[in-house]
């Protein structure tokens, strides 16, 4: 009985002392995830594969051309204000379409996100003007179709607007630089020119060394930082970083002997276009602003949100070390809620830039404009959609590594 009774105790240590057995893999959760996902891959593979030979097929039974040697044919039309003539391939007017949306999409993203971070902020003043004027910029562009903003921009500002027109009788608006002859802007119904700088001999060397100048800069800023983190002196790493930048900068300009210089916009001779300076039309205008302050609402809002997310201490410790209202919202919480609003604001990018497809309503030719003209002069549409689907396709993805990566970098680090 004491033997039996010792040995059973034995098996019993020694289950404990393995372990539970693990399940069959029929069962084990992590095979199974993958191979779930295995499953769903295969199952969206077959079903493009399927999706492409029917179209394939429905291309070939109506005689369509399935290659994309039309790419290299001449497209047949001009775009408005560029130097792409009808004699220039169809692949040369895709990469008018793409400059042109990466200019809408730059600008309209700057633009509201300044404009989304200042309204968000005044969403929350203690001042009720001030507060109430925010909340109406939010309740109405953010109600508003983003298709009926452009049109109003492009039609109010513009067509119908206060501004000349522009043509040899008359004459557009020349706005001068005061005890100079140049002028700093043109503006008009149909074209505006701003002042610009214009590369002269050794340009390219300059722009290296601005390059290599931003860089320094960096790394100038980065060390600042470090000193702050190890000895709590102030770190001023905006006013080291900004005077190494321009120092490099006015140096080179000297040695190579003024590379770059300024270019002011001129009425050309036959009074239809503009010469000289950074020339662009009333659609770009209209398209953009429309763009930003319609997202600008929205992002106002993730703005707010994140603001109130920050925990209330944050703020009462602020005002306990005498921080002013500026220096609260700048040094404790506006850099707490970006990291909440980041995320959210990724969208409202990604939205602005899709949303640039809708030029069409003020003429401007960004890339679904020039692709939509294209397959009405006789190129396959099916190409051409699948060409704009990724062009679009790489500028999210861009976008979205580009904030990730930003929003990674700025999350706290756990401790």
């Amino acid at each position: 009985m004491a033997e039996s009774i010792t040995v059973s105790s034995g098996k019993s240590r020694g289950k404990k002392s393995g372990g539970p057995a693990r399940p069959p893999f029929w069962r084990n959760v992590r095979v199974l995830r993958v191979v779930v996902q295995i499953v769903a891959l295969v199952a969206v593979l077959l079903t493009l594969r399927w999706l492409f030979d029917n179209l394939v097929t429905g291309l070939d039974e109506q005689g369509i051309p399935t290659s994309f040697d039309f790419l290299d044919s001449p497209a047949g039309f001009a775009v408005r204000d560029s130097s792409f003539s009808s004699d220039s391939p169809v692949r040369d007017l895709i990469w008018v379409g793409v400059r042109n949306t990466l200019a809408v999409s730059i600008v309209g993203i700057a633009l509201a996100l300044v404009i989304g971070t200042l309204v968000g902020v005044g969403r929350l003043s203690t001042n009720w003007l001030v507060r109430k004027l925010a909340t109406i910029y939010v309740e109405t562009f953010r109600n508003i179709p983003v298709l009926v903003i452009i049109i109003f921009f492009g039609f109010a500002l513009f067509t119908f607007g206060p501004l000349p027109a522009f043509n040899p009788t008359s004459p557009p608006k020349e706005i001068g630089i005061p005890g100079t002859d140049l002028n700093f802007a043109i503006v008009s119904k149909s074209r505006l020119g701003f002042l610009s700088i214009t590369n002269q001999d050794h340009a390219a060397w300059f722009w290296a060394i601005v390059l290599v100048g931003g860089l320094i800069a960096l790394l100038v800023w980065l060390w600042r930082t470090q000193v702050n983190v190890n000895t709590g002196k102030p770190h001023h790493r905006v006013a080291f970083a900004l005077v190494t930048f321009i120092g490099i900068s006015v140096v080179g300009f000297l040695i190579l002997g003024r590379p770059v210089a300024w270019s002011s916009p001129e009425v050309s001779d036959s009074g239809r276009i503009i010469v000289g300076g950074l020339a662009t039309n009333d659609g770009y205008i209209a398209l953009t602003l429309a763009l930003g302050v319609y997202t600008a609402s929205h992002i106002a809002e993730i703005i707010r949100g994140s603001i109130l997310a920050v925990p209330r201490g944050q703020g009462e410790a602020a005002n306990a070390l005498a921080l002013s209202s500026f220096q609260r919202y700048r040094f404790v919480v506006l850099p707490q809620a970006m990291r909440i609003a980041l995320p959210p604001i990724i969208n409202q990018f990604l939205n602005l830039v899709k949303n640039s497809s809708l030029a069409t309503a003020v003429a401007f030719p960004e890339i679904t404009a020039v692709v939509k003209t294209a397959i009405g002069n006789g190129n396959p549409a099916p190409q051409l959609v699948l060409v704009l689907m990724g062009c679009y396709l790489v500028f999210s993805l861009f976008i979205s590594l580009i904030l990730n990566i930003v929003n990674r970098r700025s999350q706290p680090v756990g401790r």
